[in-house]
């Protein structure tokens, strides 16, 4: 059993901690507000700082909301680097700047440590199921060592390439998912318009070639009404934002992302921030004053 540190308990990071508390192993825990009761009754253990997080554990994971707050958590006073000594090793499972994960990735690395960027897929109901998808950047040998624990947390493990490359791939998976999310919402409005049970038109679509778990969670979502996070909006929109100056950067036109993020920036503008991301319909629905499931 090994020494795991974990930093950032919100949505996503208390259930992938608690999977590594229940297979056995001691896990050191810290959070900028506090870390929830149910970890340390299954047996973690709550530390006061990054840096006692560090000092405690051989691998250190970390799961916060955007880079700004990465960058914080390692680097601060009292941060996860000032806790470290050689042959640590720094998982970073947040979705962040591909740019700036090679700039931290270095900075750990000169304190002659190890870097992994590992961001996920699959939400709230993966990391408390353990299925999520998990794009790793970083060296080989790095990868190999931590995978038996990248399994407990999910189930499609992949090293990408470099650090970096993780990030990398993660930001074009939530190019995939925030343009599915604009395809759903609009059939089912269109559906829904034009006299259709919304519900049951997802349903005739779930077995045909437009079946996607797009279709399957977030048209449920769209159907029920269901809004509650799952993953928020505001979150979905730092993840566009990265890959719109990214493209940028590299001289890509990214026409779609960049109407999905316009999507996304009426349902805040409406107060719908803290939505989950399928509440993109509400920006359609706006739109055309109509709600998926409103009687025509």
């Amino acid at each position: 059993m090994s020494k795991l540190g974990f930093v950032g308990l919100g949505i996503m990071g208390a259930p992938m901690a608690l999977n590594l508390i229940k297979a056995g192993h001691e896990v050191f825990l810290y959070s900028r507000t506090s870390v929830p009761a149910n970890l340390v009754e299954a047996g973690g253990i709550a530390c006061s700082s990054g840096k006692e997080v560090a000092q405690s554990a051989d691998i250190i994971f970390v799961m916060v909301p955007d880079t700004p707050h990465v960058a914080s958590a390692l680097f601060d006073a009292n941060g996860i680097a000032e806790g470290l000594s050689a042959g640590k090793v720094v998982v970073d499972m947040s979705s962040i700047s591909p740019i700036e994960t090679k700039a931290f990735a270095s900075r750990i690395n000169a304190l002659d440590c190890q870097y992994l960027d590992a961001p996920v897929s699959g939400g709230e109901v993966g990391a408390q199921n353990a299925t999520l998808s998990i794009m790793v950047g970083g060296e080989e040998d790095t990868f190999e060592k931590i995978r038996p624990l990248f399994a407990l947390m999910g189930k499609n493990i992949t090293l990408v390439g470099g650090n970096g490359d993780g990030q990398t791939a993660k930001v074009a998976n939530q190019i995939i998912v925030a343009l599915n999310i604009e395809a759903v919402a609009e059939a089912l409005l269109f559906a829904s318009r034009a006299g259709a049970d919304p519900a049951r038109v997802r349903e005739a679509l779930m077995g045909g070639f437009a079946s996607s778990k797009i279709l399957e969670v977030h048209g449920e979502r769209m159907v029920k009404r269901t809004f509650n996070p799952g993953f928020r909006i505001e979150l979905h929109q730092k993840d566009l934002n990265l890959a719109l100056s990214a493209g940028k950067e590299l001289g890509l036109a990214l026409p779609n992302t960049a109407t999905c993020q316009e999507l996304f920036n009426v349902c805040a503008s409406h107060g719908g921030s803290a939505w989950d991301h399928s509440g993109m319909v509400r920006a359609l629905e706006l739109m055309a004053n109509f709600e998926v499931g409103q009687k025509s």
